[in-house]
């Protein structure tokens, strides 16, 4: 049984959840989100709450009940407040810009990397952190997933790219004799 799933959801005031044709939509202050899932649960709007029900007792339907019930939680709390990634960029040299619609980094290549910015997303480049927001959860992170993997920590000396909370760990150098 899912702990997730057997929750119901609750919907926050100036927040609209409708269903159709097995796709929910979420409207709130921030936009509107939609997405449809498989069959195998079947979601119950009522009016302050949301609710996640199993359809048939298969493998499958067991798998998307708490899933299914996150993703519409997510949506939800997106259309309230925005999900924000913080990326922090180290090293001598390195910089980050938002230049018209494209991230534009100096990471120690020959080249300056250029990073299109999906129209859904909103980034800015200060110094050297790069804050990412966005309403939908997936996007942001994937995002924040694409810019950090163009130059990881490395962890000899931390240059990179990281997460404001991740922590690299760090090896020592060769030693000499």
């Amino acid at each position: 049984m899912s702990r997730i799933g057997k929750n119901p959801i609750a919907i926050p005031a100036k927040t609209e959840v409708s269903l159709k044709d097995g796709a929910i939509t979420v409207k709130g202050p921030l936009g509107q989100l939609s997405r449809s899932f498989a069959k195998g649960v079947k979601i119950v709007v009522d009016t302050n709450e949301v609710r996640v029900e199993l359809v048939d007792d298969t493998i499958f339907a067991h798998a998307l009940w708490g899933t299914v019930a996150s993703h519409i939680k997510n949506m939800i709390q997106g259309v309230n407040t925005p999900f924000v990634k913080k990326l922090i960029v180290e090293g001598v040299g390195f910089k980050s810009a938002v230049v018209g619609k494209e991230l534009v980094m100096s990471l120690g290549f020959s080249h300056p990397v250029h990073i299109a910015i999906p129209a859904a997303l909103t980034v800015t480049a200060e110094k050297n952190n790069i804050t990412i927001s966005g309403i939908n959860k997936e996007d942001v992170g994937s995002f924040a997933a694409l810019v950090r993997a163009k130059k990881k920590p490395e962890p000899y000396k931390g240059k990179g790219i990281r997460y404001e909370t991740e922590v690299v760990k760090r090896k020592e150098g060769k030693k000499t004799a």
